[in-house]
C-alpha cells in the first residue's frame, strides 16, 4: 500500500483505497500492520490505539470474530496527504454462525512521506443483515456489487 505516496491526485488516491482494500480483504493481521508507520495511531470506533504491534493485534482479534469478513472501500475525498473514505463490510458473527452483521463507515487517513499511513480514524455502524440482503457473497468481486441503495428507501 505504501507505493502510492503524498501528495495525492485523484487517480493515486483512488489506487491508494483500492490497495487498501485489496490488504484488508486478505485479512493478514501481519500484513496489515506493515502497511503503517511504526508509530501510526488509530482510533477505530471506541478503541484507540498506536503502533504495528497494537495494530496487529487489534486486527487478530477482530477476524477471529468477523468471519467471512468482505470489505469494500470508496474514495470520499483527497487532499495532500489526507484521504476520506467510505466502507461497507460484511461478517459472519463468530458468537452465532448465523448471524451476518454489515458495518457501515467513514475513516479519514493521513499519510507520512514514504506513503505508510500515520492516522487512521474510523468511525463505524453495524447492522444484522439477513441472508438474502448481503451483498458480498459466493465470492462475487466487492467492487463489482452495486451497493444496495434500496437501503435508503423511504427514509
Amino acid at each position: 500500500m505504501a507505493q502510492h505516496k503524498p501528495p495525492f491526485t485523484l487517480e493515486t488516491a483512488h489506487r491508494k483505497v483500492k490497495a487498501a482494500q485489496a490488504l484488508w480483504n486478505t485479512r493478514d493481521p501481519s500484513k496489515v500492520a506493515q502497511a503503517y508507520t511504526p508509530t501510526s495511531i488509530w482510533r477505530n470506533r471506541s478503541t484507540f490505539l498506536r503502533g504495528h504491534a497494537a495494530i496487529e493485534d487489534f486486527l487478530t482479534k477482530k477476524w477471529e470474530k468477523e468471519k467471512e469478513y468482505r470489505l469494500r472501500k470508496e474514495l470520499f475525498a483527497q487532499q495532500d496527504n489526507r484521504i476520506g473514505v467510505q466502507f461497507w463490510y460484511e461478517y459472519r458473527d463468530a458468537q452465532d454462525s448465523m448471524i451476518w452483521k454489515r458495518c457501515y463507515g467513514i475513516e479519514h487517513w493521513t499519510f507520512a512521506a514514504d506513503g505508510k499511513m500515520e492516522k487512521r480514524m474510523m468511525s463505524g455502524n453495524d447492522v444484522v443483515i439477513g441472508e438474502e440482503e448481503r451483498w458480498f457473497k459466493d465470492g462475487a468481486d466487492v467492487d463489482s456489487v452495486a451497493l444496495g441503495e434500496a437501503d435508503f428507501q423511504g427514509q
